[in-house]
């Protein structure tokens, strides 16, 4: 009551607070308001990356891609405590219990399905350079198909291989079935099986990519000007508008816009060369540019 009365009094005149005391008080008549206030600034200041990890105070942060989320224990095998002293046998006891508990939830079936398939993630992720929230958002699923028990009997490398395209998906992040197959070393067919199953039990959503996504892909490989990256991003649009892009490979349609975009600049990339930089067969290029003509042709005379 007495503290409430005090800052009431002072609440017409400027307050000054002081970080070095901890303290804030009245201007005018120099009473002490509050005491021990919190300090929400940084920790400390520190010029480089590791000044601040040799002065922080917590660990690492808390990761889904890793077996126990960065939040690992570790029991010296010496009975001392942080002084030195030797410890009672009652606490020796006890702590060669928590050894025996702590070394046996490292080799649990489950951890150690989790380590492998983690340590295949990073090798995923290194190779096709994906994002670190695309990791993140795959050990995410991961966890929730072993929640689900969709784990046994099958490969965990293919369920990986799974929710990596999933979460390539969900994140719009542009990465084909070719992709995630040729890094991994699994079979299109496997995945795209395993891909089904999760979309079943797993209750997620995940949209088709959007074809502009890959022209930039396409146009640095096949090393085309701006201008024709623009024209083919804008003949997407159409073809968007149009409804040709329902139900069409999304790569596909990105090389046949950029084809049609070369031709219309006059610059010297063929088919075939847009078929190998795709992985699209010259043929349905082909066919997706007769369908983006027609519907062209179609436009001009209405």
């Amino acid at each position: 009551m007495k503290q409430k009365n005090l800052e009431k009094s002072c609440q017409h005149f400027f307050k000054i607070t002081d970080v070095v005391t901890g303290e804030i008080a009245c201007r005018n008549c120099a009473q002490v308001l509050t005491e021990k206030i919190m300090d929400f600034g940084p920790e400390s200041q520190n010029s480089t990356m590791e000044d601040y990890q040799n002065s922080s105070r917590t660990g690492q942060k808390i990761s889904l891609k890793m077996a126990d989320m960065g939040l690992s224990t570790s029991i010296q095998s010496q009975n001392k405590d942080s002084s030195g002293k030797i410890l009672s046998t009652k606490n020796k006891q006890s702590f060669h219990r928590l050894r025996m508990w702590d070394r046996n939830s490292k080799s649990a079936i489950t951890k150690q399905s989790f380590i492998k398939a983690f340590t295949f993630l990073d090798g995923i992720r290194s190779k096709i350079a994906l994002p670190e929230y695309v990791v993140e958002k795959s050990a995410y699923l991961f966890r929730k198909a072993e929640q689900k028990k969709l784990l046994a009997g099958r490969s965990n490398h293919s369920i990986l291989c799974a929710v990596v395209y999933m979460a390539c998906r969900m994140t719009d992040t542009p990465r084909t079935l070719d992709d995630i197959a040729n890094a991994s070393g699994i079979k299109k067919k496997v995945i795209q099986r395993t891909y089904r199953l999760l979309y079943r039990n797993l209750e997620v959503h995940s949209e088709s990519y959007n074809p502009c996504e890959f022209v930039s892909r396409i146009s640095s490989e096949a090393q085309i000007s701006e201008k024709t990256i623009r024209d083919a991003r804008k003949i997407l649009e159409f073809s968007e508008k149009a409804g040709i892009n329902s139900g069409k490979h999304p790569m596909s349609m990105a090389a046949a816009a950029v084809y049609l975009a070369v031709k219309k600049n006059d610059e010297r990339i063929s088919q075939t060369r847009l078929s190998q930089i795709s992985g699209i067969s010259a043929v349905t290029i082909r066919n997706r540019v007769k369908e983006v003509q027609i519907a062209q042709t179609k436009n001009k005379i209405q």
